[in-house]
């Protein structure tokens, strides 16, 4: 039986691999095909093989990470919270809250990370292939730099979205002060957050025109109350008001929305209307305006009973022009606005 022809000079980009083939075969296309039909295939499944283990380890790792930051302060919050002393102890919720957004960050990682996987394998494989890929990574490159150009405000937007979330500036639910609007976070978007404002107006803010949010609602809120007294007598009036804020403070249906106990500090200004005295109590973030009206309504309540109030509103003295057209009234008078007193 004759035997096969030997492989052509041809083959020359895995000899080994070829001539092992003829020897085994003895079958020159099958030696001479040996490469692209054997060793190409076997590296290409090689790398996506070793793609899949990576991207799983690199998942894990991340989910490890972020499993375990979720429930101590050593990542996933600001740096002054590591520093002791420098912010008070953290309220309930706060567990959940710094576990949520590890998970939002933890599934963006791994998002990016998948994608950049898949680009690396994408273009190795185009290797294996024997694709030029010098020309397709220029025009790569001059294609991302020209949406880079074109679209700088989306990657600002992106950017700026995923460093408020690193760094819990808000979450949904939180009230914050944006500048142009204050209102209550209802979605936080890597490219927008949406805020409805006190009149429910829905608000679609882009992420890099926020240059700074004042969070109403993270840690704690001091309330403060101010409360005109007039020109009675300040100790008394401030006695009042601290049995009441007392009282509140002693309150259990109140004990749980309040830090510290409320304290009335003293004269804050002096008024036309006399003496405003201020009172504070440091509270929950989400506690706050409850506590505020309840003490509003305490010491008003603690005033009126204590016939504060009616020597207040007695004291007062207003102003008025007289009407023009008056017996008596001369035209200095309408020009200078003197008048009676009501």
């Amino acid at each position: 039986m004759p035997r096969a022809p030997s492989p052509s000079p041809s083959c020359v980009d895995a000899p080994e691999l070829c001539g092992y083939i003829y020897n085994w075969t003895g079958l020159s296309w099958l030696a001479e095909g040996s490469y692209y039909l054997l060793l190409k295939p076997l590296r290409i499944l090689m790398i996506i093989l070793l793609a899949m283990l990576a991207r799983f380890l690199i998942h894990r790792v991340i989910t490890r990470v972020v499993r375990s930051a979720a429930g101590t302060h050593t990542l996933f919050n600001p740096i002054r919270s590591r520093i002791p002393g420098a912010v008070p102890p953290p309220t309930p919720g706060v567990a959940e809250r710094r576990g949520a957004r590890a998970e939002a960050l933890g599934s963006i990682l791994r998002s990016i990370s998948s994608a950049v996987i898949f680009a690396v394998v994408v273009m190795l494989v185009l290797g294996e292939l024997g694709v030029n890929l010098a020309p397709l990574l220029a025009g790569a490159g001059i294609a991302g730099l020209a949406i880079g150009f074109g679209a700088q405000n989306l990657v600002r937007d992106f950017l700026s979205g995923l460093f408020m979330l690193f760094e819990d500036q808000y979450g949904v639910g939180d009230v914050v002060d944006v500048g142009a609007v204050v209102g209550t976070v209802e979605a936080v978007g890597l490219r927008i957050t949406t805020l409805r404002d006190a009149q429910g107006v829905l608000w679609y803010i882009r992420n890099g025109e926020i240059l700074s949010v004042g969070n109403k609602s993270q840690g704690w809120a001091l309330v403060i109350v101010d409360v005109p007294v007039g020109f009675t007598n300040v100790e008394q009036s401030a006695e009042v008001l601290r049995s009441a804020a007392d009282a509140l403070a002693h309150d259990e249906q109140w004990a749980d929305d309040m830090i510290e106990p409320p304290s009335v500090l003293g004269v804050e200004q002096i008024t036309p209307d006399g003496a405003v005295l201020r009172t504070t109590v440091k509270t929950p973030s989400e506690a706050q305006w409850r506590v505020a009206r309840e003490l509003r309504r305490r010491l008003t309540d603690s005033l009126q009973a204590a016939g504060i109030a009616d020597r207040i509103s007695a004291g007062r003295v207003y102003i008025r022009p007289p009407a023009t057209g008056l017996p008596g009234a001369t035209n200095g008078q309408a020009e200078t606005g003197a008048g009676g007193a009501t």
